[in-house]
């Protein structure tokens, strides 16, 4: 992958001035995040997506004592992440417009976060900073941290009249657990089951994400057979997400029937999943290198996809179909191409908002460039919008692995991937929910001095909010069932 990545030293002065460069040629920042290349200097890296078929960019930005200019004005999705850098490594964005914590309180008296070993290790969760309001029909409804149902931890703060919401606040980061710190001193050959335990609904996004970067780090070169088979089993945890996703929109919208048939659609791919790798999750497969086994494709798994293929797409007919599921999406959570760009959307939610990416398609990995990669879009970006492209998508899965399946070749399934010291490398899926980013840094005894994660839902919980702001209460259920959004994936 090294050849789809520039490495780009600039400074802090000029960081302003690339910014406008990109987005005037159509990019788009996609994350940012801090490292530690001497024990007490710290440096930015920027990642910039130009464009399609242009490699990435990645920018190299010393700081100036620990501050850099912030960038989130111009580029609102980079806020997250430089309040993330504030928290958790103690730097300083002037003239960043919420400079409040996001996600722990700042660090404790006479403590110094510019030391690498001196990051979080704390469960303090940050203060809340809410606006002031004045008016006393104005109500405020706290609702969480502990939901119910197997809801994950999180607290939604609405500002409503009636039952208009006014304003509305996501407080995440209840259960930060340090993952990308956990793999600091890893041997980057183990780092791959760790990985594939950041979302557990994600293992293999993540897992293949984290083994591509360790790959482009060591310049390993994966044989086609194990790039072949990464995209089966990519694809069919894109299937089971999808179904899932279709099972919790239903509930939201009261189809209990609905509900269940997407949960039993779900529980069969598993089950297949579960028959191909061993594990369900599909986790323990994938190995920087290729894959740990080799995986036997049963005969009949094209007749079983098939079969599979004509349940989902009923089911999805169905409730295509439904008139009271139907009244409930359009026009609920409406997100415009304009704030999808600006605030970082990525997957089904940015597609469903006419941004046209993909990094399947745009960046290919695995085995992805020998296969014709189909990119639905919609241009309404409301909740009806989201679901169309996922079920869209769940044709393009089968279409993917039907295209595969006569292609796989017989062969090695595992290159030998010599760690190289002192080296840093960057990975990359599109997972079920959006864009899924690695960059993994390696110190010069081959161990893994640092891991940032780029998840998908850091970036959609961020654009969230601005479909939610002057909707109903009545809705936001069913607003929030139709980004597919998960806390676990957000709060790594």
């Amino acid at each position: 992958m090294s050849d789809a990545v520039e490495y780009i030293t600039i400074t802090a002065d000029s960081l302003h001035a690339r910014l406008e460069q990109l987005l005037g040629d159509g990019g788009r920042m996609q994350m940012a995040y801090a490292w530690f290349p001497e024990p007490t200097v710290p440096e930015v890296r920027y990642l910039a997506a130009p464009g399609s078929g242009r490699p990435l960019q990645v920018w190299q930005c010393a700081t100036d004592r620990g501050h850099l200019p912030s960038l989130a004005l111009r580029a609102p999705l980079l806020g997250w992440y430089e309040r993330e850098m504030q928290d958790l490594y103690g730097l300083t964005f002037d003239g960043h417009p919420e400079p409040y914590p996001l996600v722990i309180d700042g660090p404790a008296s006479g403590t110094d976060l510019l030391q690498p070993e001196g990051h979080p290790h704390r469960a303090l969760q940050a203060p809340l900073a809410v606006p002031l309001v004045n008016n006393p029909q104005v109500q405020l409804l706290s609702f969480g941290p502990v939901r119910a149902d197997v809801m994950e931890s999180a607290q939604f703060l609405f500002f409503y009249l009636g039952e208009a919401i006014a304003h509305y606040q996501p407080r995440l980061f209840f259960k930060h657990r340090g993952m990308e710190t956990r793999f600091e001193g890893t041997d980057p050959l183990a780092g791959s089951v760790l990985a594939e335990r950041v979302s557990g609904v994600g293992s293999v996004a993540h897992g293949l994400a984290y083994c591509q970067a360790v790959e482009d780090a060591s310049a390993c070169v994966v044989p086609l057979r194990a790039r072949q088979l990464r995209v089966l089993l990519a694809e069919l945890e894109r299937i089971y997400n999808h179904l899932h996703y279709f099972g919790q929109l239903a509930d939201a919208t009261t189809l209990k029937v609905g509900q269940a048939e997407g949960r039993l659609l779900e529980e069969r791919v598993k089950q297949l999943a579960g028959r191909l790798s061993g594990q369900r999750f599909m986790r323990n497969v994938l190995l920087p290198g290729g894959l740990r086994r080799d995986i036997t494709v049963p005969a009949d798994l094209p007749d079983a996809l098939g079969r599979l293929r004509e349940q989902v797409e009923s089911y999805v007919a169905q409730l295509a179909r439904t008139t009271s599921y139907l009244d409930r999406l359009i026009t609920t959570g409406v997100l415009t191409r304009e704030v999808a760009f600006d605030q970082g959307a990525t997957g089904p939610v940015e597609r469903a908002s006419g941004l046209d990416r993909d990094m399947r398609r745009d960046h290919p990995y695995a085995a992805y460039a020998d296969l014709l990669v189909s990119v639905p879009l919609n241009q309404e970006g409301d909740a009806d919008a989201r679901a169309k492209v996922r079920a869209a998508e769940l044709r393009v899965s089968f279409d993917l692995i039907e295209l595969l399946l006569p292609q796989l070749q017989p062969g090695e399934t595992r290159a030998t991937c010599a760690i190289k010291p002192s080296s840093c490398g960057l990975g990359w899926t599109e997972s079920p929910r959006g864009s899924l980013y690695y960059a993994v840094h390696i110190d010069e005894l081959g161990r893994l001095k640092r891991v940032k994660i780029k998840s998908p839902s850091f970036s959609n919980w961020r654009a969230f909010p601005f479909t939610v702001h002057q909707t109903n209460m009545m809705d936001y259920a069913i607003n929030e069932a139709s980004f597919g959004l998960t806390i676990a994936g957000c709060d790594r």
